[in-house]
């Protein structure tokens, strides 16, 4: 595989994984709308360097401890409280009216914040590590073939489809942010919350199947 074609093939299998719904879009929409839409790229940031670390640890063997069912069932189990904790927050801020979009608009956030959040939740997520740790795992092996620059290419490829992706979905937020009232805002981040409670009663419950073998 040339590296041209390795830098599409990475790009393309990028997109198909970044477009799915999922925790990471789930905080980049409610990020966008606090933050503007610096969110996307902030965050993607983080996701990436943790890829990064990902990677490295791929190349050394880790592809084979992270398909453990113990690895997998804590990995589960600790991301799936986490985006409890989340979820949570976000529907009992928005509930209780804590929010609105002038805050939103106008609170000065450190950009730290989202760039820690998009490693916490990649990592929160264990689904996003057994694709690593199977198919991502495969695409390490060929890159490895032209050598440390081919896994450069490689991971540019995949990350680089992330930062357009999760950069554009954070356009549109802060582009529709003008014709929203706080009501419907609310109702968004109630939403959004709703559903990083369902990811982690699902992830938790995933990761219980793990630890007992179901």
């Amino acid at each position: 595989m040339s590296l041209v074609t390795l830098f599409i093939t990475a790009f393309i299998m990028g997109f198909s994984g970044a477009m799915m719904p999922g925790p990471l879009l789930t905080v980049n929409i409610n990020e966008s709308y606090r933050r503007g839409i610096s969110a996307g790229p902030l965050l993607i940031m983080g996701h990436g360097f943790l890829e990064l670390l990902l990677v490295i640890g791929l190349t050394l063997g880790l592809g084979a401890v992270l398909v453990l069912p113990l690895v997998k069932g804590v990995i589960a189990l600790v991301g799936g409280l986490v985006l409890l904790w989340m979820g949570w927050d976000m529907v009992k801020e928005a509930w209780q009216g804590a929010v609105s979009l002038e805050l939103a608009a106008g609170g000065e956030v450190k950009g730290m914040q989202p760039v820690l959040a998009g490693a916490v939740v990649s990592l929160s997520n264990p689904y996003w590590v057994l694709w690593w740790a199977t198919i991502g795992v495969t695409y390490v092996t060929l890159a490895l073939q032209k050598g440390i620059l081919g896994l450069a290419v490689f991971l540019t490829g995949h990350v680089l489809s992330d930062f357009v992706w999760y950069t554009a979905v954070s356009l549109a937020v802060v582009s529709g942010r003008k014709l929203l009232s706080d009501k419907v805002y609310r109702g968004i981040l109630i939403t959004c919350g709703l559903f990083l409670l369902y990811l982690a009663i699902y992830f938790i419950w995933s990761g219980k199947n793990f630890l007992l073998g179901t």
